[in-house]
């Protein structure tokens, strides 16, 4: 995979958001927290990622996948070139972050997120309203305009 198809990938799931942070850094988000930050310039790292507990463990022993630095005592990994792993593995490493940040959330946030419709899916959705009349001034509205 490559940066623009990570990007594309990462958006696609439920309530991402994207936005640049530290500078370069291009980072996703769900419910505001970060489930994988990859950097726009040259760097030692070139993408971080939440993982589980097994996986975290398990694929440090995987040439060029490392603990991500200053976020491994959260289970993070980082891989120093996008074609560490294969394009599903990564796919579904990078689902798994997503759904392990989710499930962090509070239930309101949760259940906030779940009430959004994406605007794509709202706008081919929406209805037009029928266009009513104005509501009939109140009789004290009415009695003020008088006086």
């Amino acid at each position: 995979m490559n940066q623009e198809s990570i990007r594309a990938f990462c958006m696609k799931l439920p309530h991402a958001t994207e936005n640049v942070q530290w500078g370069y850094d291009l980072c996703f988000k769900v419910g505001g927290k970060l489930f994988c930050v990859m950097p726009l310039e040259p760097a030692p790292v070139m993408l971080s990622f939440k993982a589980s507990p097994e996986n975290f463990r398990q694929l440090q022993e995987t040439e060029d996948v490392i603990p991500a630095p200053y976020m491994a005592r959260a289970s993070w990994l980082a891989l120093r070139r996008l074609n560490a792993l294969h394009d599903q593995e990564l796919k579904d490493l990078l689902r798994e972050s997503h759904s392990l940040v989710y499930a962090t959330l509070t239930k309101k946030l949760r259940a906030e997120l779940e009430s959004l419709k994406p605007a794509a899916e709202s706008k081919s959705a929406a209805k037009p309203r029928p266009k009513s009349k104005p509501p009939a001034p109140s009789k004290k509205a009415s009695a003020k305009r008088a006086k």
